[in-house]
Formats: structure tokens, C-alpha cells, sequence
């Protein structure tokens, strides 16, 4: 009996030890690296690249103490920028940066993450009813949405306002009545609501369409004016636009995700609210150096009074959100937050 004993304490021992060892892998760094790559759905002219995908990736490799390293590839170079959303699902990549369901991929719950017309009027504002307060946790609606697409969201910058850049000005909604302008997903939405002929074409189009007269502007992110020379062929950029708080996206295929061990996904997750705040701020210092831009080459900023951005809000509530919950339950759920959001906000909760 005291052999039986002996033997048993020196199994138990011996598990015990296998199994602080496993716990002791899972608290660190693991001995391999992980090598991903990545291709969003644009290339290094837009502002998601230096001011939104690298500082995340930056933090990733950095977090995780170099065991995921990162390869970026430019839209184009592996697979088109309007398939680069599908790839990244379909395992062909390992990551995806852009907007869930505007450039590409059929996720309507990436409307929720973009932002909502006249929704969210800035970073704080944004975080808070996505993540920050668990009263709404609208976040949760769209990473489900993601992982039912095989994907996993990871990342988020708030782009900053996303405007109006035309050829003619714009005053009131009714200014913007058969205006053909290029708009994709929840812009084209919006656009047409407001009595516009919303134009879909590839970002790469847009300037010479413009100077064409083929489309009589654009909407797009406020501080990527420059990047793409849209100062070159407009005359006015209308703030706060259609969305004070255009957000981009990045998510992981969710094999290459769950391959990563607990601490490495621990270490990702806990990048995500601090890139947020960062690049999000990197983004909001370009806008005023790309309207002085604008301004420097011969164009005007024309800003809302507040009566015309309540109008907007108004119709925007009641004529666009209902066709952005109509296209799936979990948009109609984080429309039905986003109300509650603003009203809490209005009563100054």
C-alpha cells in the first residue's frame, strides 16, 4: 500500500508538472513565429495605410514580442482591392484592411462598424457606443457578424469626417438633388435618400471622372484629399459631411486566428482600444492640413450651419437608418442601439 501510495504521488507529481509546464508556454511568448500576410483593399495613397494598418501592425509585432510578423501587400499585388475582404475569409490571406461592406465582401454589419449617417460625431462618441459602455456594445454585433464569415475583427480607426468634395456647392440637402456623385454602400445609401444619383467606380477613377464632368464630386475622407489630389479638381469640401466619424477595419481569417496561441491572442486584443485612440488621432490631425490644402489650392470649406446638420440628422434617422437595419437582424439590432445612443446622449446621460 505504501508502494501504491509512493507511485501515485510520483504520477500525480509528474502530471502536475506536464501540465504547469503547458500553462507556463500559454503565459509567454510561444519558441515559433507566426508569419502572416495581409492585403487590404487599398495601397499606401490612402490614409489607412500609414495612419491605420502599419501603427497596428507596428503594435502587433511588437505586443507579441516579434512571434507574429506581418507582410503588407498593397492592394493589387496578391488580388484585387474588391476582393481582398472574400480572400482574407477564404484563407487565401491571412488579414484584410478596409470597410466591411462598402469596397468589397457581403457583411451589412460592417455598416454598423463604418459609422451611421450623422450617427457618431467623433472618436469618443464612436468608442463608447461600439465598445466603450456596456449599455450598447454594438461591437459585439459586428464581430459575431464577422466570425460567422470566418473572420475576426482586430482592428479600427476612426478616419474622420467623411465629406462631401464637389464641383458645386452645397448649402442645404436640396443643393445635393440629381448631383451625381461617387458613393459606395452606406454612402450611395445616404446619397440617394438625399435625392443624389450615388455613381459606383473604382477609387482610382474618381479624379479623372471629376475632371471630366463625368461625376460632380466624391465622398471620401476628409484628411485623404491630398492623397488622392482631389484639390486638383474640386471646388468646395462640405463639413461635417454625411459622417463626422467614418471608421476603416481590419480583420483576420479565423483559422489563422485560433492557430495563434491564448497569449498571443491576448496580446492582440489588448492593442485594439490603444490603436484606436491612436491612429484615430493621426487621422484627425491630417484633416486640417489637407482643408488648408485645399484652401492653399484655390478651393473653399463650406460648413453646415446647425440647423441644416439637425435636418440632416433628422432625415438621416428616420429615411437611411431604417435601410441600413433592413439589411440584416443584426443591423436592425445596433440601429435600435445607435437610437438609444443618441437619445441617452440628447438627455445627457
Amino acid at each position: 500500500m505504501k508502494h501504491t501510495r509512493m507511485l501515485q504521488t510520483t504520477l500525480w507529481a509528474g502530471v502536475v508538472a506536464v501540465f504547469g509546464s503547458m500553462a507556463a508556454a500559454q503565459d509567454g511568448p510561444p519558441d515559433t513565429v507566426t508569419e502572416w500576410t495581409f492585403q487590404p483593399a487599398f495601397d499606401q495613397t490612402d490614409a489607412g495605410w500609414d495612419n491605420g494598418l502599419i501603427p497596428w501592425v507596428e503594435a502587433v509585432e511588437e505586443a507579441t514580442q516579434g512571434t507574429v510578423k506581418i507582410r503588407v501587400e498593397p492592394a493589387g499585388a496578391l488580388i484585387s482591392g474588391a476582393e481582398a475582404f472574400g480572400a482574407a475569409a477564404a484563407g487565401l490571406t491571412d488579414g484584410y484592411a478596409g470597410w466591411g461592406s462598402v469596397y468589397g465582401g457581403d457583411m451589412p454589419e460592417g455598416m454598423l462598424a463604418f459609422g451611421m449617417a450623422m450617427g457618431a460625431n467623433n472618436t469618443e462618441e464612436a468608442w463608447e457606443v461600439m465598445w466603450g459602455n456596456p449599455d450598447y456594445r454594438v461591437g459585439d454585433i459586428v464581430q459575431a457578424a464577422a466570425n460567422a464569415r470566418n473572420l475576426h475583427w482586430v482592428g479600427w480607426t476612426n478616419q474622420g469626417p467623411n465629406a462631401m468634395f464637389t464641383t458645386f456647392r452645397v448649402e442645404r440637402l436640396e443643393d445635393l438633388d440629381g448631383k451625381k456623385m461617387r458613393a459606395g454602400g452606406p454612402q450611395a445609401i445616404f446619397h440617394s435618400t438625399m435625392g443624389g444619383a450615388p455613381v459606383s467606380m473604382n477609387a482610382g477613377e474618381i479624379y479623372t471622372a471629376i475632371k471630366l464632368g463625368t461625376i460632380d464630386g466624391t465622398y471620401w475622407d476628409t484628411g485623404g484629399i491630398d492623397d488622392m489630389s482631389f484639390q486638383e479638381v474640386i471646388n468646395y469640401a462640405i463639413m461635417p459631411g454625411w459622417n463626422p466619424a467614418q471608421h476603416q477595419e481590419i480583420f483576420v481569417n479565423l483559422q489563422s486566428w485560433n492557430a495563434l496561441t491564448d497569449w498571443q491572442r491576448m496580446q492582440i486584443e489588448g492593442v485594439f482600444e490603444e490603436t484606436y485612440f491612436l491612429t484615430s488621432k493621426m487621422h484627425a490631425d491630417g484633416v486640417q492640413e489637407a482643408l488648408q490644402i485645399l484652401r492653399d489650392a484655390g478651393g473653399e470649406v463650406i460648413e453646415f450651419s446647425e440647423e441644416e446638420i439637425a435636418r440632416m440628422r433628422a432625415k438621416s434617422i428616420a429615411e437611411v437608418w431604417p435601410q441600413v437595419a433592413a439589411a440584416s437582424a443584426g443591423n436592425a439590432e445596433g440601429v435600435e442601439i445607435y437610437k438609444k445612443f443618441l437619445e441617452d446622449k440628447a438627455a445627457g446621460n
